[in-house]
C-alpha cells in the first residue's frame, strides 16, 4: 500500500513515483504513463465529451469501478486520474488488505481534509474480493466525499459489489486491449529495452497475449534479455515465441490464408466432421482472426446449409455472434467451440437457399408479375375490387383463395429435402387443402395437416 501526493507532473514513467517503478522494475511498471496522453486503448470510454474524458480535463475525479480483463489499464486510468485531481493517492489490494488497512486509510484522509483541505483518492484493487463487512466500511467515506474510490475487478461488479456501494459508484467497463494497441505498447517497451525487435516478433506477441498488455510487455522482456545474454541483441519470432511458449500460426488475416481457412472451416462444418471443424476454427483463433468473422459466418452457415432441417441452428449462431459482442476473447472462444460442435452435427439442408435462387432467376427471367386484386394494400382506380379471403377464418387456418400471381400458374420453387421431411408432408398437406373445394375436406386436410407437423417437430 503507497500513500503518495500526485499534484503537479508526474515523471513519465510513472504518475506517483511508485518506488516499483524505478530502471529494475518490471518493464510493464517504467513503461507506465502518467499522462492521459500517453494512455493507449479505451477509446470507447475516453472520447472527447464522456464523463470519464471530462473528469480527466477538469481534475475532478468521481467515484467509480473499473470492470475489465487483465492489462487493460485499470491501475493506469486510476493513477492518472488522481494526479490530475493533485489528490493525495493511497493504493491498497483487496487480496491483501484487511478493515486494519482501511482504517489506517480513512484516518489518513481525515488527517488532510482537516490540516490542508487536500482530497483522498483510494484505488482498491481486486475490490470483489472484499466481502460484504469490508465493503460496507467504505460506504460512509463515499458518501460524504472524504474518499474518492476507485475500484478495480476483473468480475462483474453486479455480482460481486454490494448494492448499496455499487450506488455511490459509477462503473466503467474497460475492454481487452486490440492487437494494434498493444503493438504501439511494444515499440515502446522495446525502445525502453533499446532491443531490437522484428516486427513480426512484435505482431506475434500483440495477437497472441489475449489483449492484456502486461503479458505482452513481459515476454517482450523475457525475449529481450535472452537475446542480450546470447549477445546479439535480436527479438526474432523464436525468442517471441519461446518467451510466452506458444507457436507462430502461419496465417495471414488479409490474404489467401485467411480465406482459405474460413472456407476449409465452412466445408468442413457442412460435411457434419465436428473435429476439422474444431480445427480449423482453432487455427483461426490461434493466427488471431477477427472471432467477429468466424460468429457471422457461423450464422450464415446456420441458413444456408442447415436452414430448416434444424431451425434451432440460426439463433444458437446468432447467440454465439452475441456473446462474442458482449464477452469478447478469450472466453467468446467457448460460445464459437459450442457452435461449431451443434452447426457440424445439425442436419444438413440447402432447400432454402435453393428455393429463393429459383424465385430469383424467374423474377429476372420473367420480371415481376402483376398481384392479385384481392392481396393488395386497397382498391386501385379502374381496377376490379376483390375481397380478401382472410385464411384465419377457416378450419386449420388454411383457406382456398389463390395468393400467387395469376400468370405464374402451377411454378414451384421450394423442394424439400430428405432432412425436411416434416415440412415436406406438412406441405403436401396444405397443398392438397388448398387445392380442394370441398368445405369438408379442407377442413380436415387442414387439421390433419397441422397436427401432423407439431407431433413431427416435437
Amino acid at each position: 500500500m503507497r500513500s503518495v501526493r500526485s499534484g503537479g507532473k508526474g515523471p513519465q514513467n510513472g504518475p506517483n513515483e511508485d518506488p516499483n517503478d524505478g530502471p529494475k522494475s518490471p518493464l510493464a511498471a517504467r513503461l507506465r504513463p502518467s499522462q492521459i496522453a500517453g494512455f493507449v486503448g479505451q477509446q470507447q470510454l475516453l472520447a472527447p465529451g464522456s464523463a470519464l474524458a471530462t473528469a480527466l480535463e477538469l481534475g475532478r475525479p468521481h467515484s467509480m469501478i473499473l470492470y475489465g480483463p487483465p492489462g487493460s489499464g485499470k491501475t493506469t486510468l486510476a493513477r492518472i486520474l488522481a494526479q490530475r485531481a493533485a489528490s493525495a493517492y493511497e493504493e491498497l489490494s483487496a487480496v491483501a488488505a484487511g478493515r486494519p488497512e482501511i482504517r489506517a486509510v480513512l484516518e489518513r484522509a481525515q488527517h488532510r481534509r482537516a490540516t490542508s483541505g487536500q482530497a483522498t483518492v483510494l484505488f482498491l484493487d481486486e475490490i470483489h474480493r472484499f466481502n460484504k463487512v469490508q465493503q460496507d466500511a467504505l460506504l460512509p467515506a463515499v458518501e460524504d466525499g472524504l474518499l474518492t474510490l476507485i475500484g478495480a475487478t476483473t468480475e462483474n461488479p453486479a455480482f460481486e459489489v454490494i448494492g448499496a456501494l455499487l450506488s455511490r459508484v459509477r462503473v466503467y467497463a474497460l475492454e481487452a486491449l486490440a492487437p494494434a494497441d498493444i503493438e504501439t505498447i511494444l515499440r515502446r517497451g522495446a525502445e525502453e529495452l533499446g532491443a531490437d525487435a522484428a516486427p513480426e516478433a512484435i505482431e506475434f506477441l500483440a495477437s497472441h497475449s489475449e489483449g492484456d498488455a502486461r503479458t505482452a510487455l513481459n515476454a517482450l522482456e523475457l525475449a529481450a534479455q535472452t537475446a542480450a545474454r546470447n549477445g546479439d541483441g535480436h527479438v526474432d519470432m523464436e525468442r517471441a515465441q519461446d518467451a510466452l511458449q506458444r507457436r507462430a500460426v502461419l496465417y495471414d488475416k488479409q490474404g489467401d490464408r485467411h480465406y482459405d481457412y474460413i472456407s476449409a472451416w465452412i466445408k468442413a462444418t457442412r460435411a457434419s466432421d465436428p473435429d476439422a471443424s474444431l480445427y480449423y476454427l482453432a487455427v483461426m483463433l490461434e493466427g488471431g482472426e477477427d472471432p467477429r468473422f468466424i460468429a457471422r459466418r457461423m450464422v450464415i452457415l446456420a441458413s444456408e446449409d442447415i436452414g430448416n432441417a434444424d431451425p434451432a441452428a440460426l439463433p444458437l449462431a446468432t447467440a454465439a455472434a452475441a456473446a462474442v459482442e458482449r464477452v469478447g476473447l478469450p472466453e467468446a472462444r467457448y460460445a464459437l467451440a459450442q457452435a461449431a460442435i451443434y452447426l457440424s452435427l445439425a442436419p444438413k439442408s440447402n432447400a432454402a437457399g435453393r428455393a429463393l435462387g429459383a424465385a430469383q432467376r424467374h423474377v429476372r427471367e420473367h420480371g415481376a408479375l402483376p398481384i392479385r386484386a384481392s392481396l393488395r394494400i386497397g382498391p386501385r382506380p379502374g381496377v376490379e375490387a376483390a375481397e380478401y379471403d382472410n385464411p384465419h377464418s377457416h378450419p386449420g387456418h388454411i383457406g382456398p383463395q389463390p395468393v400467387a400471381p395469376e400468370a405464374l400458374g402451377g411454378e414451384r420453387f421450394y423442394a424439400p429435402d430428405d432432412a425436411e421431411a416434416a415440412l415436406a408432408e406438412r406441405l403436401a398437406a396444405i397443398r392438397a387443402a388448398r387445392a380442394s373445394t370441398d368445405t369438408g375436406t379442407l377442413a380436415e386436410q387442414g387439421q390433419a395437416g397441422t397436427d401432423s407437423s407439431t407431433s413431427e417437430q416435437r
